[in-house]
């Protein structure tokens, strides 16, 4: 294994740390890209690994906005399909969305984060993504590191992971390799087959 991406790192813990120490325990040493999109929990990531010349940080967006959906999507979304997000009134998760549209706007840091980390060090496909960034991008995340050999998907139960779930599952170029939907919001794990 060799390049790992985080979307969503926050402030370094949790699934950031385990990852740093798996990595550490990997004789070829893999790269760490961990993307955050608060400037807040950046600055306390990279204050936290700036020793760990592996693991490299990033205060961009994922996706640019124009892959969010659109708030009719997520209502779509809410309406139809019983998932964990209908435990939020609609106009809770409506603002969610408009908060992310507007920290990103406000802070010009809508750009397309993933694909920049590829070119920038010439990566193909990662080995192993964790997809946990904001609610409304899981799907459109999941287009830039699809053929990575393992994805590992937070959030399943909700908007944020749904599609991607099932998307997944009907691919027979992966397999499930765990999944647990009653574990706070639901994860799952998906290994390519080579």
């Amino acid at each position: 294994m060799h390049e790992i991406l985080e979307i969503g790192s926050s402030a370094g813990d949790g699934s950031t740390e385990a990852w740093v120490r798996g990595a550490r325990r990997n004789p070829t040493l893999p790269r760490l890209h961990c993307i955050e999109v608060s400037v807040e929990r950046h600055a306390a990531l990279v204050t936290r690994w700036s020793n760990e010349d592996f693991v490299h940080c990033y205060n961009v967006s994922s996706i640019p906005l124009e892959r969010f959906p659109s708030f009719e999507d997520v209502e779509t979304f809410y309406r139809d399909v019983p998932s964990r997000l209908r435990n939020f009134p609609l106009e809770m998760v409506l603002g969610w969305l408009q908060q992310d549209i507007d920290y990103l706007s406000d802070h010009s840091l809508s750009c397309p984060g993933i694909a920049q980390i590829k070119q920038q060090h010439g990566i193909d496909t990662f080995d192993a993504v964790l997809i946990d960034g904001s609610e409304f991008t899981g799907s459109a995340e999941l287009d830039e590191v699809y053929g990575a050999r393992f994805i590992l998907l937070d959030d399943t139960e909700t908007f944020k992971n749904w599609e991607s779930t099932r998307r997944l599952e009907a691919d027979s170029r992966y397999r499930l390799f765990q999944r647990d939907p009653s574990t706070r919001n639901g994860f799952a794990v998906f290994e390519r087959l080579d």
